[in-house]
């Protein structure tokens, strides 16, 4: 069953970031900030909190140390220092969610450390150790090449979810198309539930390139930053219930 999740969380101090409070309902799984991109402990413990009354399953989205370039950048970090970082931060969060009752379930990095586990082995090792001692599964990019990712994790014991994104564009390779591009973010409700529908139906997607690309993957990430990504968030709930209910999930 394919699910939907989205980043929340990241508000931090007095400056506020995001819809959560209409978002989290709507989804099945949440990527709380850590703490180091954005949040803090407060915003933390509210984020955990929506989650448990929406009953919404809790992963960690912990990245960089880059509160003023909101994750965005990327840095360079000893394998072992990276390790660490992720620890600190994915702790912090299972310490929060415990004394609410709750559960980390899951880690997604943020942002930079996301794109550079994607294409640094040595990086995603780093952040496969830390999954492996905190047991918990990772999720990552889905770019067509599952076998070598659940290869890699394999090692650590550590397993993968793969992620398609609805509002962002790809390159031929699979990855995502870095921020820096034309087009790479997209904004069109149309565009958005076009290639969600791809995913949902497991169709091909478009390159920004216009090449056909087919990716499998377990659960779609939508975002909530304003009222429009709200509603393409409610039709992709939508459609996704319509989904379980044809295949007899509901």
């Amino acid at each position: 069953m394919l699910t939907l999740n989205g980043d929340v969380g990241e508000s931090f101090g007095h400056w506020n970031m995001g819809s959560d409070t209409t978002l989290i309902p709507l989804l099945d799984m949440a990527n709380i900030a850590c703490g180091f991109h954005a949040s803090d402990p407060e915003h933390m413990s509210k984020t955990v909190a929506l989650c448990l009354k929406h009953k919404v399953t809790i992963g960690a989205h912990p990245g960089y140390p880059d509160l003023q370039g909101f994750g965005r950048r990327s840095m360079v970090m000893e394998n072992n220092t990276l390790t660490q970082s992720i620890l600190y931060q994915v702790g912090a969060l299972k310490a929060i969610a415990k004394h609410q009752g709750g559960k980390v379930r899951y880690i997604k990095p943020h942002g930079a450390l996301y794109n550079d586990m994607m294409s640094s082995p040595e990086i995603f090792k780093a952040i496969l150790s830390a999954a492996q001692s905190l047991r918990l599964p990772l999720m990552v990019l889905a770019t067509g090449e599952h076998q070598r990712f659940q290869t890699l994790a394999a090692d650590y014991g550590v397993s993968i979810l793969f992620e398609g994104f609805a509002d962002r564009s790809y390159l031929d390779s699979g990855l995502l198309a870095p921020r820096s591009m034309e087009n790479a973010v997209l904004h069109q409700q149309d565009q958005i539930l076009t290639q969600a529908d791809a995913f949902i139906t497991r169709a091909p997607i478009k390159t920004l390139d216009g090449k056909s690309l087919t990716l499998t993957i377990d659960t779609l990430c939508v975002h909530g930053d304003n009222q429009a990504s709200i509603d393409v968030a409610k039709a992709l709930r939508s459609r996704l219930d319509s989904a379980i209910t044809v295949g007899g999930g509901k």
